[in-house]
């Protein structure tokens, strides 16, 4: 069976790795730093930053495929990270009340033993309830938003929040389970395999 070297520290995307191929991965985060990259789109700029983080944590193995995500909210052209404290965490809340984003997610799937390299990004849509002062406090008070891109997390309490997704649900929590398949069948890897069971 081929080694599976998941670089993220998540344990959302550790969760749904999980759901996909079981326990049959090793976690092994990146130390890259995501610096800013001008001139490149939001979309450029994600696939940019899971490829740097694959190639970081690829240096450390010798064979395996190495799989790398970096997901953020886009609304309006604005990308949204984590935010950084609770005011941080609130602001984007109200900005997404009521309207309809994205939620896109640069992928990067490294066959160490082949040296190929597939990164791709995929994009969902979600409408957002529209929350009241006391509801986004509250939200913001459950300490879920505080690390999540966007303020908020679809899988967790934050479903209440979300009306409507058009897309891969999974891309929202973090991994674009549908898009990692068909990339890992391009490298001779199927999900069915018996020993992913």
């Amino acid at each position: 069976m081929r080694r599976i070297i998941l670089a993220s520290a998540s344990p959302r995307r550790k969760e749904l790795l999980k759901q996909l191929i079981g326990d049959n991965f090793i976690v092994y985060p990146s130390s890259y730093e995501e610096p800013p990259l001008p001139g490149l789109s939001p979309e450029e700029l994600l696939v940019r930053h899971s490829l740097e983080k694959a190639r970081d944590v690829a240096k450390h193995f010798d064979s395996g495929i190495v799989i790398s995500a970096d997901t953020s909210v886009l609304y309006n052209s604005e990308v949204l990270g984590k935010p950084d404290s609770s005011k941080k965490a609130e602001e984007m809340l109200r900005k997404l009340s009521g309207r309809k984003f994205r939620v896109v997610t640069g992928l990067t799937v490294l066959d160490l033993d082949s040296k190929q390299e597939i990164s791709e990004y995929e994009s969902t849509s979600v409408w957002m309830a529209e929350m009241s002062e006391e509801q986004v406090s509250a939200y913001v008070r459950t300490g879920e938003p505080l690390d999540k891109a966007g303020a908020f997390a679809a899988q967790g309490k934050g479903a209440v929040l979300v009306e409507r997704i058009e897309g891969d649900f999974f891309n929202a929590v973090g991994l674009p389970l549908f898009r990692l398949g068909k990339i890992l069948e391009r490298l001779g890897v199927s999900v069915f395999d018996e020993s992913f069971t």
